[in-house]
């Protein structure tokens, strides 16, 4: 439980709100308990003189103390109640900030679907304890007291013979609390593994057609959701014990108070108006010692939730500016060196990198080209600290990149990945994504221009106003990429990096956008994986990964003379190029 004391620092936020909120529940259980009081009298006054204005006169009494009690219960729903949810509003902001600043690595390795429970079913839990929770112990307690207080300065006996059930009812529903936070667990847990399945159904749901999986889909998503309803069944069957033990125990009381008190009301102990009083102090003790239990149960299922919550919170953020970094720096020029540099993705893995040595000089242009699964992709990930070097340095500009701001660096630097993301926005929103002024049409035009977009804008209905589907699905292949290299060219980078970003482009228009490049990336750094040996060939320098190593350097025509993986690889190429004209 210690967890949630991790909540307090929201609380402080709002105490004062939070105070006014407890005033209100003091006025609201004070005038509450009042009433039985006054109907009390009005029995014991109406015992012994019956007339219309007396019944009138109670009958205001209790209507106006019933009016102020509702009036102030109104103002706690809206002083804690509404805490609770901005405390929600809070917690959810932190949740995302906090996400959006870990690494790649983390992503890599959850799903998504995980992430998405975290941020509904846990922050929702966690919110009951800080709203109605609250509310509820400090309510209860304070009513539970008052009553007490009262019960017993009336008459002592009868007060402890009618409440010996009602702390077995408090004991039962804690016990069946307990039962419950674990069953929670199990329901939050699965609910994880739906929610993944669905995310991953839907954004894979061409494959699913295409391979004809939907009958085997929509069994294995039933076998998912007939376990969750059983979790959530077994969950339920414990909580329908609460009323059976509710009606049981407090019925126990109620035939005490007839029996006790009832006698005592015939040797002229009590009054009919006290017994009426207990009554309806009974009622009033009642929630309160289920709301124990319950609240008991909301803060096991809220210290679960944070429980899953915490682990996102003390995921390290790898990626981040320390004290050394250099807040002087507002821009990059574009010489990059990588200096001895080493990479893995974990300490119990291989090596991606070993040792890389390069320099890549302002305005040059670098190929980087090898074998599927050689190090090139990680290699440019190091440049914009989507990943941090194992060993070595990248300098930019002869400045280590850790001393850089993140913001500086990663401004200055067009990235076009190898798997092409697009948001379900419109396309223009989508191209000027990392630009600050949404409205600049000529620098739209112009990005759409050289990435030889506009030719297929044309011919949509909205041009650039057309809306995306999810992941651009909308779009072909090549469209998505060419849409990214918009979006790249968009922030005006210092430098460019493209990551076998034209495999979905024919040769023609691939040829188009490199002649294109060539003047937009005048004294900028360009970057180029690609597989395609006429992509890379006009680079100021070709670079051959292979086992985390350059295994050869040098232009074009100087690695055809080595005969080695470059020669290789182009001799292949233009067999292949043979072999279809041919066909």
């Amino acid at each position: 439980m210690k967890r949630l004391f991790t909540l307090n620092k929201y609380f402080r936020r709002n105490k004062g709100r939070l105070s006014l909120g407890i005033l209100f529940i003091l006025i609201s259980d004070f005038t509450q308990v009042f009433i039985p009081l006054v109907l009390k009298d009005s029995i014991d006054a109406l015992h012994a003189n019956a007339n219309k204005d007396l019944i009138i006169r109670y009958a205001i009494i209790i209507f106006a103390l019933a009016v102020v009690s509702g009036f102030f219960r109104y103002m706690i729903r809206q002083t804690i109640i509404v805490v609770s949810r901005k405390i929600e509003f809070d917690l959810r902001q932190d949740f995302w900030t906090h996400l959006l600043k870990l690494s790649h690595r983390y992503f890599q390795n959850t799903s998504t679907g995980d992430i998405m429970a975290h941020a509904t079913n846990d922050i929702a839990a966690v919110r009951m304890y800080v709203g109605p929770a609250v509310m509820y112990s400090i309510d209860t307690t304070i009513k539970f007291l008052i009553v007490i207080t009262i019960m017993l300065s009336i008459n002592a006996t009868l007060t402890a013979t009618i409440l010996l059930p009602l702390p077995i009812l408090s004991f039962f529903v804690y016990k069946l609390s307990k039962k419950i936070h674990k069953k929670f667990t199990l329901i939050q847990e699965k609910f994880s593994d739906i929610t993944t399945m669905a995310q991953e159904n839907f954004s894979g749901i061409r494959i699913i057609k295409s391979y004809v999986r939907e009958a085997f889909e929509i069994e294995t998503f039933a076998k998912e959701s007939s376990e969750y309803r059983k979790r959530n069944m077994d969950k339920i069957k414990i909580q329908a014990l609460f009323m059976p033990l509710l009606f049981l125990i407090t019925g126990t009381s109620i035939i005490l108070l007839i029996l006790v008190g009832g006698n005592m009301v015939i040797n002229n102990q009590l009054t009919l108006g006290d017994i009426a009083a207990f009554l309806f102090f009974l009622g009033m003790l009642i929630w309160p010692t289920i709301a124990f239990g319950w609240v008991a149960n909301i803060i096991q299922q809220a210290d679960a939730s944070l429980k899953r919550l915490q682990k996102i919170y003390d995921e390290e953020i790898e990626i981040k500016e320390s004290k050394e970094t250099d807040n002087s720096i507002k821009e990059i020029d574009g010489t990059i060196k990588f200096e001895n540099v080493s990479f893995k993705y974990g300490d119990e893995l291989p090596e991606v990198l070993s040792k890389v040595n390069i320099e890549i000089p302002k305005g040059s242009t670098l190929a980087i080209v090898g074998h599927t699964g050689v190090g090139k992709t990680s290699l440019v990930n190091l440049i914009s600290r989507l990943f941090d070097t194992t060993s070595g340095n990248v300098l930019i500009d002869g400045k280590n990149i850790k001393l850089i701001p993140l913001d500086v660096l990663r401004k200055n630097i067009g990235m076009v990945p190898q798997e092409t993301f697009l948001f379900s926005e419109t396309l223009e929103k989508n191209i000027l994504y990392g630009v600050e002024n949404l409205d600049d049409k000529l620098l739209l035009n112009r990005v759409a221009e050289i990435s030889q977009l506009n030719k297929d804008v044309s011919q949509f209905a909205d041009k650039y106003n057309t809306v995306l589907g999810e992941r651009g699905i909308t779009l072909s292949g090549g469209q998505k990429q060419r849409t990214s290299l918009a979006r790249a060219l968009a922030i005006n980078p210092k430098i460019l990096i493209l990551d076998d970003s034209f495999s979905a482009v024919d040769t023609k228009t691939e040829e188009e956008i490199l002649i294109n490049l060539k003047e937009f990336m005048k004294d900028r750094t360009s970057i180029i994986i690609s597989h395609r040996i006429s992509t890379v060939k006009d680079a100021d320098n070709i670079i051959v990964l292979d086992n985390g190593v350059i295994a050869e350097q040098g232009k074009h025509n100087e690695l055809l003379e080595l005969g080695g993986i470059y020669y290789d690889i182009h001799y292949k190429q233009l067999l292949e190029e043979e072999l279809q004209r041919e066909g």
